[in-house]
């Protein structure tokens, strides 16, 4: 792997999709790998970190693997090559990169896990990320109040449950924090899932792709609902909820007498708050990227100037080598209700760009 990789890695020198580096003052050069462009998210991500690191004194390198694992590995390689300081990886798929984080290692490099925990390798540093278990819990409580409020003469509600990749570490957390949720309503009676499809391994979408999950809702329906409607649909994505939406409003949801169901999310895409705004997807969880860059620039900070990075959980996230030290960011439910106090006022999207 570890040739094969580098001959990606020099094959991938023209054809991968980058940012030139960024000149700052001499503190060091950071290799930020960042997994798509297909997400405003991740260009959000990419272009605080670099803003925040040139602010700070730091040269970046950061390229975006359009959600390809060995162009990501080649991306890696070459940022090990280069010389760069310090790697921030948000991995495509957390499994698939020990052997280029062994070579970073031999190089004395460091690595910051950035929101995906890098899975299988002792050579991960740190963790930055929100707590990820919290988001999920976030996502069912709205979709739990949504019903209540939409449809509080039904009694059991019918929900639809949706994962994310399961080659994303954080799936698994935003599923098993909305089950500690919905579980126990499944259990009462309150909730019932009339395809029962449930585990991660049945509702789970690869790359989090909103395509899939717009055709898997599609079957759901044909398949469960030609003689009861649907109420809810635990969505942990927002790219997710826009396909799963598009389906529902495909055979008349949200017209008529057909009330929309009640849709989670997300990343507080634009996309989704503009829906939100609609009273289509119900509610989005918000995660500050800008937030995360700060922490991670004063992870490397610390690295590289011979402190200790500030972490505030040495617990929960054991990448199956090691117990990763991280900094864990609070999320924010948002709806139609706060929505202007949390990604307006915040600055984090502008009020022109909803209209």
């Amino acid at each position: 792997m570890k040739s094969f990789t580098s001959v990606l890695a020099s094959l991938a020198l023209g054809a991968a999709v980058s940012a030139a580096p960024a000149l700052a003052q001499d503190k060091g050069t950071v290799g930020i790998a960042m997994p798509t462009k297909s997400s405003a998210r991740w260009i959000s991500d990419g272009e605080s970190m670099v803003e925040q690191f040139t602010a700070a004194g730091y040269a970046t390198d950061l390229q975006y693997a359009e959600d390809d694992i060995p162009n990501q590995l080649a991306q890696i390689e070459n940022m090990i090559t280069k010389g760069v300081n310090v790697l921030v990886i948000a991995a495509i798929d957390g499994t698939t990169l020990s052997n280029a984080l062994e070579n970073a290692a031999a190089s004395d490099i460091k690595v910051i896990a950035y929101d995906r925990l890098i899975r299988d390798s002792g050579n991960v540093d740190y963790y930055a990320t929100f707590d990820n278990f919290k988001v999920g819990v976030q996502q069912a409580t709205s979709l739990v109040n949504g019903m209540k409020e939409r449809f509080p003469d039904v009694k059991p509600w019918n929900v639809e449950l949706f994962g994310g990749s399961p080659d994303d570490n954080n799936a698994f957390f935003f599923y098993d924090g909305a089950m500690s949720v919905l579980q126990p309503m499944i259990d009462a009676g309150d909730i019932v899932i009339p395809s029962g499809q449930m585990g991660m391994d049945q509702v789970g979408t690869l790359r989090w792709d909103g395509a899939v999950a717009q055709a898997r809702m599609d079957n759901l329906l044909s398949a469960n609902y030609t003689d009861k409607a649907l109420h809810g649909a635990l969505s942990p994505y927002d790219g997710l909820s826009i396909g799963i939406l598009s389906s529902l409003k495909g055979v008349g949801y949200g017209s008529g007498d057909l009330a929309m169901p009640i849709v989670s999310g997300q990343d507080a895409e634009l996309q989704s708050i503009k829906s939100i705004i609609a009273g289509e997807q119900y509610s989005t969880v918000f995660k500050d990227t800008r937030e995360l860059a700060r922490v991670t620039v004063g992870m490397v900070d610390a690295l590289l100037q011979g402190g200790e990075p500030e972490i505030n959980d040495t617990e929960t996230y054991d990448n199956g080598v090691k117990v990763v030290p991280s900094y864990l960011l609070e999320p924010v439910s948002v709806d139609a209700t706060n929505y202007q106090q949390i990604v307006i006022d915040s600055g984090y999207h502008k009020a022109e760009d909803l209209k």
